[in-house]
């Protein structure tokens, strides 16, 4: 395998960006900047063999740092939202950034995906990786401790995109990382994923309020537009959305799924697209997912000028459930102490259907 680099533009502060490249020995590829270690491309054959970039983005460092609905980014400290940006731990009240309404989201204004990462190639024998190193000082948005991270992204032979994070701190603090890519298995440029059939193996999503914060508890998804156990055809759940005042309100799926797998390391959700013949399975060790439809996306000036469209994409963030330091009754923890070594691994695997 090899991992080529290019330019990738000039941040606004002057740094350069740079490109990096992993190509497998079927020429499927996966691109990551290291500005933000954001995921800028996955390109991947069909049933024919023909290659497609299946991930939506930008052509650019300089899209990335505008408003760009999180595309590819590794999002942290926390993905997700905490409720009025609020939580206690160890007895002591913190306040983080409002920068969802009056709640906080993805790590505040500036998260992870706004620095430049330190970026350390690795070639291997079927096996390419890139690791991405930050310290994320004590304060940063206003969360406690200086927490050291690193992001490695791996890609081999059988086009398995692996995404590892770990963490350590020197002071007890939040921690919950994910991947926010925009998948559309039909092609970054191909328009809505309504034809896309998702299946996610949960029995439960966790309902929220209309600042789409957790209530608290679970709602069964049997019988409803979230049951994704068989496999949904998206056009089918959004036909759903006006009548469902949980879809109705975040414009498709903006929910978080509690995973039937919990903890352990397994399968939890896959995506198909009959027309190409793509697949994609996601295996992680973590015990929630959100699934996010892009419900409001309008962003003009992507990858060759193509501008995106509400439903152009999908995201499979697997995470803790959000709001979870003031929901303790959710499974797992995501606070992080010092001796401790946050480490999680998430696993996008494509595949093509016979």
């Amino acid at each position: 395998m090899a991992i080529s680099k290019k330019p990738f533009g000039v941040t606004k502060d002057g740094q350069a960006a740079t490109l990096y490249t992993m190509t497998n020995n079927s020429g499927a590829s996966v691109s990551v900047t290291d500005f933000g270690a954001i995921t800028v491309s996955i390109i991947v054959p069909d049933r024919e063999d023909k290659l497609a970039d299946v991930c939506l983005g930008f052509d650019d460092v300089k899209y990335y740092e505008v408003k760009h609905g999180s595309m590819g980014d590794t999002v942290g400290r926390y993905g997700n939202r905490i409720g009025k940006g609020q939580f206690t731990l160890d007895g002591v009240k913190y306040q983080l950034e409002l920068n969802n309404g009056v709640n906080h989201l993805h790590g505040g204004f500036k998260g992870f995906s706004s620095y430049m990462w330190e970026a350390a190639p690795c070639e291997g024998d079927g096996m390419d990786k890139i690791a991405f190193h930050r310290v994320s000082p004590d304060g940063e948005s206003f969360y406690p401790g200086t927490l050291d991270v690193t992001v490695t992204y791996s890609w081999d032979d059988d086009c398995n995109l692996c995404i590892r994070y770990e963490a350590t701190t020197d002071k007890a603090t939040l921690c919950n990382m994910t991947n926010h890519s925009y998948f559309n298995l039909a092609g970054h440029d191909h328009g809505p994923v309504d034809d896309h059939i998702v299946f996610i193996d949960a029995d439960v999503i966790t309902p929220v309020d209309e600042g789409l914060i957790p209530t608290g508890g679970y709602m069964p998804v049997v019988g409803t537009p979230f049951d994704m156990r068989e496999g949904l055809m998206l056009a089918d759940g959004f036909a759903q959305t006006e009548l469902c005042p949980l879809m109705k309100q975040a414009g498709g799926y903006d929910h978080n799924y509690v995973l039937r797998k919990g903890l352990a390391m397994g399968t939890c959700a896959s995506v198909y697209h009959e027309e190409t013949g793509r697949y994609m399975e996601v295996i992680t060790d973590q015990p929630a997912m959100q699934l996010y439809t892009a419900c409001s996306t309008v962003l003009e000036n992507a990858k060759g000028g193509v501008t995106y469209q509400p439903h152009c994409g999908l995201c499979l963030e697997t995470q803790h459930c959000p709001d979870d330091p003031n929901n303790p009754q959710y499974p797992g923890t995501t606070v992080l102490r010092p001796g401790e070594k946050y480490d999680t691994t998430t696993i996008y695997a494509f595949r093509v259907d016979a």
